[in-house]
């Protein structure tokens, strides 16, 4: 039972992971700049952290060559002071000096390898803190040739959006909505008109026109009949 739910928790926490990597994965194709200057910061706190090693390889390398250099010079004045020590019969003062020189110069030794091993160690370091210095620089200019090239291709999906129709920008939508809405009121119009024909007041005033038209016409043919009936007294009374 247990090993079932374990199995199914894991399933879910892939998942999540999955839907998780997707999500980041988008965001970071939506806003190339943050990744970009995101990376780029990273970087820059890694150069202050390389930098401090640097100085601190720096310092031991100085303290060393310090310390190298005062025990040499110690041992050169000890080299001095024996034979005379030898000379005046300071036996214990000559074996104090012998001693002590052997102890500087096993200690010149051991520094002088460290000091060594610290020198390269400092100049590898000096030279990863260029390259690295030279890492960001050329990062920043990769990324402000990216962002470039983003807006380049970006203005030219539009070009070819608005070329084929297919532009989602908001003034061609405007636009659009415009045609549409003007459109519209248009065939408002036209309907107003189609219908005010086949209307009750439309088919009354037309039957009121033809009815003016046929007492017209009535008007002009009693008018006709008087003036033929006129017409013909007068031809009787000449006769």
């Amino acid at each position: 039972m247990s090993s079932n739910g374990g199995g199914f928790f894991d399933r879910l926490a892939n998942l999540w992971n999955g839907f998780w990597s997707l999500w980041i994965g988008g965001q970071e194709n939506r806003n190339p700049r943050i990744v970009y200057e995101s990376a780029i910061n990273a970087r820059i706190r890694k150069h202050g952290q390389l930098k401090k090693a640097v100085s601190n390889i720096i310092y031991l390398r100085n303290k060393l060559s310090k310390e190298f250099e005062d025990k040499t010079a110690e041992l050169k004045l000890i080299n001095q002071q024996i034979p005379i020590a030898v000379d005046e019969g300071e036996d214990e003062v000559a074996l104090h000096l012998i001693e002590r020189k052997n102890e500087l110069t096993a200690s010149l030794e051991s520094i002088g390898v460290e000091l060594e091993k610290t020198k390269d160690e400092a100049e590898e370091a000096k030279r990863s803190l260029v390259t690295f210095q030279s890492e960001i620089e050329k990062l920043r200019k990769e990324k402000e040739r990216m962002l470039a090239a983003k807006e380049h291709a970006e203005a030219r999906i539009k070009i070819q959006e608005t070329l084929s129709g297919l532009s989602m920008d908001a003034d061609i939508k405007a636009l659009d909505n415009v045609r549409e809405h003007i459109g519209k009121l248009q065939a408002e119009a036209d309907m107003g008109a189609e219908l005010g024909d086949a209307s009750l007041d439309g088919r009354l005033r037309k039957i009121r026109e033809k009815a003016s038209s046929a007492a017209a016409r009535a008007q002009l043919a009693e008018f006709k009949k008087q003036r033929a009936a006129q017409a013909q007294q007068q031809f009787a009374k000449a006769i």
